[in-house]
């Protein structure tokens, strides 16, 4: 990262969440949000049973105690690719199986896999789908959270991340973080992990590994066997399913993997959390100590450092540009979609360079909010159209190079003769728009209620289909305040012709605490609510 940004981390701990910020050169660039009643699932371990084996899928089905069967694919069995989504944050490993963010996926090798049977004996290494049975027991690891009514994905690639080291079930390699381009310090580092390297098992060395002395490395190592051990004598004593690691909070993971050495300053407005994070960083990185600072203001620190409004545009659709033109993000099932739009823009040059001007723009701001938002899945951006092939490439080139600030995975085509561009980024975790807002309850997702006029034919219908049933003559309706004065000011012909059609007598109240979509009818003969009649 370039020497003249200055990173920082903020965390904020509230009664309903503890947010984490990384804000660089005072722009909001992630924000991880960790709630009491969503426990974080993603590295967890278990010793799950397998449900279904289901080939047409290429797929098995695997009961973890979730309310929800796991998923875990074929392609997820014995394969090291998946250990990069879930370790290697901030690292591409060197010399370790990953696959290229930018180009063609380069097929990695499968690795074979030991698995505890019932009786805590070691079962055949499972090396495809074809080797899973209903009712077999495997170690599965969590590699995505439960999203939309679907189960957790799994992987059976085990795999256990420290601070500066991560251990590798069932592997013999090991592999460095290709962030560190010193050669002699790879070699030392190399070798420093082979003195303690047990068999059978890999090493993947991390970022922040660099220059930490061999008693440094030794002990994180020990760390993690002690996991590992503690771990393998659950899975052989106590019957699937059952959970058998879990991985840290929300919190200290991000903190283990992004307080690497380009981070200028941590300030936290806990007092558990920076007592916590200073004795952890005294053993593993004693000279980041002192960067860490316990904030003492009274002013809420998101608001004192101009965080909470960032986060409240992050929410919006539209997100307005400096040169006065604006994207919208949409979310549908299947896809995230944007639209880039020159708004208030007035150039000075013809329509291409303005366009281009816009799309650049564009799309350093978009690969900023799908960092931001944490966006998975599908995405389309539809650029203003541009004549130009060359100008086309630019803005292919600029979001490339912009979403290499990136930690997810990311996958980019250049832009189409319909002048869209397809991408896909790596999903985790809830988006932040999951993680922070619920579905509204009026509109169901849909972004919209019915127009006035819309729930006036809804009575109407309701009248007709009650009419028929029922005697009753004297009926009270309660609907949306700005729903009454509609039918009060401007419809009130409506309302008569109403009682005579339906031969009945009508009276229109407002209550505001219902929705605009919503209504109810009180009988007054039954002196009771009869919406539901019907």
């Amino acid at each position: 990262m370039a020497d003249d940004i200055v990173k920082e981390m903020f965390i904020n701990e509230t009664a309903g969440s503890t947010r984490l910020a990384i804000v660089e050169n005072g722009r909001l660039v992630e924000l991880y949000v960790e709630r009491p009643d969503h426990q974080r699932m993603v590295g967890s371990i278990y010793k799950g049973v397998v449900e279904n084996v289901i080939p047409g899928m290429q797929a098995a089905f695997v009961d973890i105690g979730y309310s929800v069967n796991a998923f875990l694919p074929f392609a997820e069995i014995g394969n090291p690719e998946s250990l990069a989504d879930l370790t290697l944050s901030d690292d591409e490993i060197d010399q370790a199986p990953r696959k290229n963010n930018y180009g063609n996926n380069r097929r990695p090798s499968r690795a074979s896999n030991q698995r505890s049977g019932r009786n805590g004996r070691k079962t055949a290494p499972i090396k495809s789908g074809i080797d899973l049975t209903s009712g077999q027991e495997i170690l599965v690891q969590i590699i995505k959270e439960p999203f939309a009514g679907k189960g957790p994905r799994v992987t059976t690639d085990i795999a256990i991340p420290g601070r500066l080291l991560v251990l590798v079930q069932n592997a013999d390699f090991i592999g460095i973080s290709k962030k560190i381009s010193d050669k002699y310090e790879v070699r030392r580092l190399r070798k420093v992990v082979e003195s303690f390297k047990p068999d059978g098992f890999g090493i993947i060395v991390r970022t922040v590994s660099e220059g930490k002395n061999q008693r440094v490395l030794a002990k994180d190592f020990e760390n993690l066997w002690r996991s590992w051990k503690e771990l393998e004598t659950r899975a052989n004593g106590q019957p699937g399913p059952v959970l058998l690691y879990q991985d840290l909070t929300t919190t200290d993971s991000v903190i283990r993997d992004l307080l690497t050495h380009d981070v200028d300053k941590v300030i936290i407005d806990s007092k558990e959390i920076h007592k916590r994070l200073t004795s952890y960083l005294r053993d593993v990185s004693p000279s980041q100590v002192n960067l860490v600072e316990y904030y003492r203001g009274k002013a809420p620190i998101f608001s004192n450092h101009e965080i909470e409004g960032q986060i409240d545009k992050t929410l919006q659709r539209k997100v307005w540009l400096k040169s006065g033109g604006y994207i919208v993000l949409e979310h549908t099932e299947a896809m995230l979609v944007v639209d880039v739009n020159s708004g208030r823009f007035i150039g000075k040059s013809d329509h291409e360079q303005n366009s281009l001007k816009i799309n650049l723009e564009a799309a350093r701001e978009v690969a900023r909010q799908l960092r931001l938002r944490d966006v998975g899945g599908l995405i389309i951006i539809d650029f203003i159209d541009m004549q130009e092939e060359a100008n086309k490439r630019k803005i292919y080139a600029e979001l490339v190079k912009e979403l290499k600030k990136d930690r997810a995975k990311v996958a980019v085509s250049p832009i189409s003769e319909f002048g869209l561009l397809e991408m896909t980024r790596e999903r985790v975790r809830l988006s932040l728009l999951h993680s922070v807002s619920d579905e509204c309850p009026t509109c169901k997702g849909l972004g919209r209620v019915p127009s006035k006029d819309a729930m006036i034919t809804t009575i109407d219908s309701w009248l007709r289909r009650f009419r028929t049933n029922h005697k009753d003559r004297r009926l009270i309706i309660t609907v949306h305040y700005s729903l009454a004065e509609y039918l009060r000011e401007t419809k009130s012909q409506v309302v008569k012709n109403f009682m005579w059609q339906h031969w009945v007598w009508l009276e229109i109240k407002a209550d505001d605490s219902l929705r605009p979509d919503d209504f109810r009818v009180y009988s007054k003969r039954r002196k009771a609510d009869v919406t539901d009649q019907v």
